[in-house]
């Protein structure tokens, strides 16, 4: 694969342009919906070409990726559909894979070849000014073929990935997105509901807040209207996960006036965190 057409400039398709470009042996086009955001881009130098033309930066591309938001990809997708050929690999990297994977898959079916991916490394930043060629370096990228996919499509997406970096895994778009409510969607509404707690109980209170406090909370950051449309795809995976955080914190209410309880807990708690990969 030669030729990549990026569909958005904000963090992530910023970055993988950014990314790609620091690797080599792409041409980099990268399309946007604004006059200003394609001249920031040719000013910052971020790609080979960039257009609002959607249909000539993805003429003739090995590989597409859409980084827009997930409700915004079926249009899009339709947009492009006949402009591609038929070995085309198309991907994205939308937070929600189920509802994403079915729609996308069955537009570009006879069409380009669908695969599905989710690389973990977003940031409550956005826009092109927050890109940055090593965001994907450590990262987890997810990558979720489904029945229909080609074999050599996905082992196409996993090759990119690792190419920027990332640490591939591959699930079922189900079982991605019972995964993410876990580790990715939850995180963001306990970090929301902690910051309306501390408003609701004492406002007063974000004055004395700390570093825990700060990266506790930062994840609540992001953007509220593509959040709410993650948690909204989502729901019946996050409900899941939601439900079952509040039994694990009214069994935790219990062991406040337990020490040895409360330490084991803290330090079980302790030893998987401290297992996690950090990031380079």
């Amino acid at each position: 694969m030669k030729s990549l057409a990026i569909l958005g400039p904000g963090l992530l398709g910023g970055s993988i342009a950014l990314a790609a470009r620091r690797v080599g042996g792409w041409r980099v086009g990268l399309w946007a919906r604004r006059a200003e955001a394609v001249a920031e881009i040719g000013a910052r130098g971020i790609a080979d070409a960039a257009s609002t033309d959607l249909r000539s930066i993805v003429s003739g591309a090995d590989l597409v990726i859409l980084c827009v938001p997930i409700g915004a990809m079926p249009a899009l997708a339709r947009a492009i559909a006949d402009a591609i050929s038929a070995q085309t690999i198309v991907t994205d990297v939308g937070s929600v894979k189920a509802s994403v994977v079915a729609e996308l898959g069955a537009i570009f079916r006879a069409r380009g070849r669908f695969v599905g991916s989710h690389p973990m490394a977003g940031s409550e930043q956005t826009g092109i000014a927050a890109a940055r060629a090593e965001l994907f370096e450590g990262a987890a990228c997810i990558v979720t073929p489904d029945a229909s996919s080609e074999a050599a499509a996905v082992a196409g997406v996993r090759a990119f990935w690792q190419s920027l970096g990332s640490r591939v895994l591959a699930v079922s778009p189900a079982e991605h997105d019972e995964i993410v409510a876990l580790v990715s969607h939850l995180p963001h509404l306990l970090a929301a509901t902690l910051v309306q707690t501390v408003l609701a109980e004492n406002p007063r209170a974000f004055e004395f807040s700390g570093p825990g406090f700060r990266d506790t909370t930062r994840v609540a950051a992001g953007p509220p209207a593509m959040w709410a449309e993650i948690l909204r795809t989502n729901r019946a995976a996050v409900r899941k996960s939601a439900e079952a955080m509040i039994e694990k914190l009214r069994e935790i209410v219990t062991l406040l006036d337990r020490e040895p309880p409360m330490t084991e807990f803290l330090t079980q708690a302790k030893a998987q965190r401290d297992r996690l990969q950090p990031l380079k």
